[in-house]
C-alpha cells in the first residue's frame, strides 16, 4: 500500500535508538524528509548512517535535549513546518511511592507530560493552515493499565493522553489527527533495562526475568521495533485520515480490558 506520505516532512523525536528510530526508518522509507533527534551524537551518527544506507538520504539531525526549551526550539528551527510529529521520550525507571518527592513529579510531567505538549502547540497551527498533519504520541499500555512502579510514567502520559483527546476534535476538521501509540514488551533497550531491574530486584537470572516478563504476553513473544513502527506509519498515512483521538495497543493482543 502506497501511504501517500511521499515528501512530507517529519519530525520524530528520541530517534537515536529504539522504538523512535524504528519510526524513523519507517518514515524514511516511505518516502519522507525524517528528523532525528537525540542527546548522544555518536549514536545519533550511526542511526543517520543506517537510515541513508536503507533508504539512500540522509535524514536531518538534531542534537539536543526535549526536555528544555532550547531543545524543542533547536527541532522546530529545523524543521518549521512538519506535516508529522512523533513524539517520545524516555520514561522515568520504577520505584515506590514513599521516593517520589516533589522534584520526581516534576521531572517526569517535563519529560513525559509537558515536552510532547509544548512541542505539539508549536507545529499544529501551521498544520491547520497547511490542512494536513499526523501527530502521533509514543506513550505506554500503562495509561490503560496502570501499575504502582510506574507511577511517574503512567500519570505523565495520561494528562498527555487527556490533552491530545481534547485537541484531536478540535482539529480534525482541518486534516489533522493525534493519536497514541501504546507499547508492551517491544524488544528495545528499554525492555532489557526493565528485565536487568526485575532481575536486580528479585534476585533472578536474567533469564529467569526475561521469562517472566514474557509471562504476561498473549502473543508468547515480545514485540519487534518494527512492527510497532508500521502501526505509526499507517497513522501517519494519508488513508488514515478519519482515524483520531485514538488509543492503540501494540501488546500482542495482552491488554485485558474491552475498551
Amino acid at each position: 500500500m502506497d501511504l501517500g506520505i511521499a515528501g512530507r516532512s517529519a519530525i520524530i523525536c528520541a530517534s537515536s535508538r529504539g522504538l523512535g528510530k524504528a519510526c524513523a526508518l519507517a518514515l524514511a522509507q516511505e518516502g519522507c524528509r525524517v528528523l532525528i533527534n537525540g542527546r548522544d551524537a555518536e549514536q545519533l551518527e550511526r542511526t543517520a548512517a543506517e537510515v541513508e544506507t536503507a533508504t539512500g538520504h540522509r535524514p536531518l539531525v538534531v542534537r539536543g535535549d526535549l526536555n528544555t526549551e532550547e531543545g524543542r526550539a533547536a527541532l522546530i528551527a529545523a524543521c518549521p513546518a512538519p506535516d508529522i510529529l512523533i513524539t517520545n521520550n524516555g520514561g522515568p525507571a520504577p520505584g515506590r511511592i514513599e521516593d517520589w518527592d516533589h522534584a520526581a513529579w516534576l521531572r517526569a510531567i517535563e519529560a513525559n507530560m509537558l515536552s510532547a505538549i509544548l512541542l505539539i502547540q508549536g507545529v499544529v497551527g501551521g498544520m491547520r493552515e497547511r490542512r494536513f498533519g499526523r501527530i502521533i504520541n509514543i506513550t505506554s499500555a500503562m495509561v490503560k493499565s496502570p501499575r504502582l512502579p510506574l507511577g511517574l510514567s503512567t500519570a505523565s502520559r495520561a494528562g498527555l493522553t487527556a490533552f491530545s483527546k481534547a485537541l484531536s476534535s478540535e482539529v480534525v476538521r482541518d486534516n489533522v489527527t493525534i493519536n497514541n501509540l501504546l507499547p508492551e514488551r517491544i524488544e528495545t533497550d528499554r525492555l532489557r533495562y526493565m528485565t536487568a531491574q526485575l532481575a536486580k530486584h528479585r534476585k533472578l537470572s536474567l533469564e529467569d526475568a526475561r521469562t517472566e516478563m514474557l509471562r504476561p504476553v498473549a502473543a508468547r513473544r515480545f514485540g519487534k521495533p518494527e512492527e510497532f513502527a508500521a502501526a505509526c506509519a499507517f497513522l501517519c498515512s494519508a488513508q488514515a485520515s478519519y482515524i483520531s483521538g485514538q488509543n492503540l495497543q501494540v501488546d500482542g493482543g495482552s491488554y485485558d480490558g474491552l475498551i
